[in-house]
């Protein structure tokens, strides 16, 4: 009988291009494919080392002269709402949660739109059309959810709501120790009630109803106003020199700059741990 050996990840560096987060700097990202029977060992792996999932690939941020960049997540023992979240839950009570598998939808895309419009419209993302958009929801090839939420008063049947009764929706992965929130958004209307706030709030119930001991966040950066939002839940912790650290005084960190901020990207892979314990 022939066996085979599980092939290594191969691991490659984008091309660098302006920052979303800061300006006058640029990005670079460590990314690796997210594919195979082991797809989801790797996911898990990756992601307790500052990595991200987009569709099917991994990513890290590897900027040449920048280490602003720090993966965030919410030790959910130690978090507990502070008297603002406590009213952000108040103001929410009419949102309802329902999950499904990652499968897109009309609705989902118009409230995507709206968002983006909104929110990001010189980003990245904003040119994104409702087939990119399915893409982005759809291509996962690990455990994933789609995670619904619609106000209790709203008519799904209303002609005029485009967004068939949806108010906001997070694409989330379900890894062997958390949640993933890959991406959220939510109706532009509703950002007086801090939906997006909301939905982080609810996605620490529902880790604490699966017994999961974290929520990753995404990236917290010093200095950026978009992401400045994750360091208001008590216990963050950062990802920062190959180890998850508690986040203290938001203030006492900076965007590191400097030629010697980030190592060099040979020194960076072979940091990394594989599943099975490789680098």
């Amino acid at each position: 009988m022939r066996h085979s050996l599980p092939i290594a990840p191969q691991f490659y560096v984008t091309a660098p291009q302006p920052c979303p987060y800061l300006a006058d700097r640029m990005e670079r990202k460590l990314f690796t494919a997210l594919q195979g029977d082991a797809a989801e060992q790797l996911n898990n792996s990756l992601s307790k080392q500052g990595f991200r999932r987009s569709q099917n690939v991994l990513y890290r941020p590897s900027c040449a002269d920048c280490a602003a960049c720090l993966s965030a997540r919410i030790k959910v023992a130690d978090f507990a709402p502070s008297k603002s979240q406590k009213r952000v839950l108040k103001r929410n009570t009419d949102l309802t949660r329902s999950a499904s598998s990652p499968w897109a939808t009309e609705a989902q895309y118009a409230l995507f739109r709206d968002y983006l419009d909104s929110r990001h419209a010189t980003g990245g993302m904003a040119d994104m059309d409702l087939f990119e958009f399915a893409a982005m929801v759809e291509e996962t090839p690990i455990r994933t959810r789609l995670i619904e939420y619609r106000s209790a008063h709203a008519e799904a049947t209303i002609v005029n709501d485009p967004y068939e009764g949806l108010r906001a929706v997070s694409l989330t992965d379900v890894l062997d120790d958390g949640l993933s929130m890959v991406y959220s958004f939510f109706d532009p209307e509703l950002m007086k009630s801090s939906v997006g706030t909301y939905l982080i709030l609810d996605h620490i119930q529902i880790a604490r109803e699966l017994e999961l001991p974290y929520v990753y966040l995404g990236y917290w950066v010093p200095g950026s106003d978009k992401m400045g939002y994750k360091a208001n839940f008590k216990g963050v912790e950062i990802y920062r020199d190959g180890n998850w650290q508690t986040l203290t005084d938001p203030d006492d960190y900076s965007a590191d700059t400097g030629p010697l901020a980030v190592p060099p990207i040979a020194e960076q892979v072979a940091r990394i741990t594989l599943p099975g314990g490789e680098s």
